[in-house]
């Protein structure tokens, strides 16, 4: 998936927090959102709701990406715990995908539909 795909999916499920995202979706999301804060970081005003505007979207890719290497999405409230909960989280979003079907759905490589029961 490369950078214009991934910023489309993540917004296209704004809230989807079922199914999966692979590595590539998560971190091109990430570095769209990285890029947009610096640059709106000039903006002051704009930077409030640039925050509240890529929150859902960023906790969903986050919930789909921990889903990819089967584990829940509520994971991500351990990164509440100062340094080692981001440490536990950017360990986890970097691991490989699980190649099967797992809990949650069919691996998004395998080109089959990322939510349970779709087709």
């Amino acid at each position: 998936m490369d950078f214009m795909q991934s910023v489309k999916s993540c917004f296209s499920q704004y809230v989807g927090f079922s199914g999966r995202a692979g590595r590539s979706e998560y971190w091109w999301f990430f570095l769209f959102q990285i890029i947009v804060s610096l640059v709106l970081s000039f903006l002051h005003d704009m930077a409030g709701v640039l925050t509240l505007g890529l929150l859902l979207p960023a906790l969903a890719v986050g919930a789909r990406r921990l889903h990819d290497i089967n584990k829940s999405g509520w994971l991500q409230l351990i990164g509440l715990i100062p340094l080692i909960g981001w440490i536990v989280l950017i360990y986890w979003f970097v691991q490989p995908s699980d190649e099967a079907s797992n809990n949650y759905g069919a691996s998004p490589a395998s080109g089959t539909s990322l939510v349970p029961g779709q087709q």
